[in-house]
Formats: C-alpha cells, sequence, structure tokens
C-alpha cells in the first residue's frame, strides 16, 4: 500500500509513481476537454440558429 510518508525508497518510488500516473491522466483530460470545445461551442450556434430562424419563419417575429 502507497503511504503519504514513505519510509523506504520503495514506498516513496511508489507515491511518486501514483502521483505522476495520476496527474498524466489529470493532464490527458483537459487537453481533450480543450480540443473538443470548439466543436461543441459549433454546435450549440448552430443550433441556436436553427431554433431562432424557425420561430422567425412561424411567427414572424424578430427574436
Amino acid at each position: 500500500m502507497v503511504m503519504c510518508f514513505p519510509s523506504t525508497p520503495k514506498k516513496l518510488a511508489m507515491t511518486v509513481a501514483c502521483f505522476v500516473s495520476g496527474a498524466a491522466l489529470f493532464a490527458i483530460g483537459v487537453h481533450l476537454s480543450y480540443v473538443n470545445v470548439a466543436p461543441q461551442q459549433a454546435r450549440t450556434k448552430a443550433r441556436n440558429d436553427f431554433v431562432k430562424d424557425r420561430l422567425r419563419k412561424k411567427y414572424g417575429t424578430p427574436i
């Protein structure tokens, strides 16, 4: 079991390995989040534009 305050070099290495792997997973998640922001914003804008156009055609009033 990995402890917060290791008393042996092996436990220290395990703690460092767990920290590095956790930081790597976090970094991958952040990267994927930033990569997918633009497509999500484009889909949201397209959906909003579609709804506005549909309402304009149906009711004839500017939104």
